[in-house]
């Protein structure tokens, strides 16, 4: 079982790590996943969102239907906040520490499931807010991200469309993966309303790149 940051009658915070899947997949190869996990210690723990397998970070689940459906309604409605850290390749260009927006429809890329596009046509309106942390180096950037909208993919379709890929992404980056050992992207914050008390609650994870 992964690190619990939070327990109680109506959710989980969870820690995912970089290489687990958040649910299922097709095989009896990929079925150990964050739900199955929690599942065997929490008989009702529901999904509500999801974290790409290579992302580690902070994963919210439900416990019960009831609860389930107030946390999916509140994501659908973007009233769940989430925060994020990436390091991509390059010097980013920014002259002040302030936020700046990445605004481009992202599509799935049907010859190349399950990849994604940025797509004037057939993209789905996307909105990703960042702003730069530090420089590890002269080539790297240290960013956090904050995606408005959650498709798939986004906030790594978003970076390299502005070219800054991810490093470590092997679906998007251009890195030998001999020489990192994962995705360097981390779900730090995650902020909303308890879906029974409608307590504010919020917690941080910091990654470990």
């Amino acid at each position: 079982m992964s690190t619990v940051h939070h327990v109680d009658a109506a959710l989980l915070v969870l820690e995912k790590p970089a290489g687990l899947l958040s649910v299922p997949g097709l095989g009896p190869d990929k079925q150990d996943c964050l739900s199955a996990r929690a599942q065997q210690q929490y008989a009702d723990a529901l999904i509500v969102h999801r974290l790409d397998m290579s992302t580690s970070g902070l994963m919210l689940m439900a416990r019960g239907k009831a609860a389930q459906s107030v946390l999916s309604r509140h994501f659908a409605e973007r009233r769940v906040h989430k925060r994020y850290e990436a390091i991509v390749h390059g010097a980013v260009a920014q002259t002040a520490l302030a936020w700046n927006d990445i605004d481009l429809p992202i599509a799935l890329d049907w010859p190349h499931r399950p990849l994604r596009i940025v797509s004037a046509v057939d993209g789905k309106p996307s909105q990703t807010r960042w702003r730069i942390v530090d420089r590890p180096t002269p080539s790297t950037t240290r960013l956090e991200l904050e995606p408005v909208t959650g498709r798939s993919h986004q906030l790594r379709v978003h970076l390299k469309a502005i070219g800054h890929p991810i490093i470590g992404d092997p679906l998007y980056g251009t890195d030998d993966l001999t020489a990192t050992s994962r995705l360097m992207l981390h779900a730090t914050r995650i902020a909303f309303a308890h879906p029974v008390t409608a307590e504010p609650m919020s917690f941080f994870s910091a990654p470990d790149f």
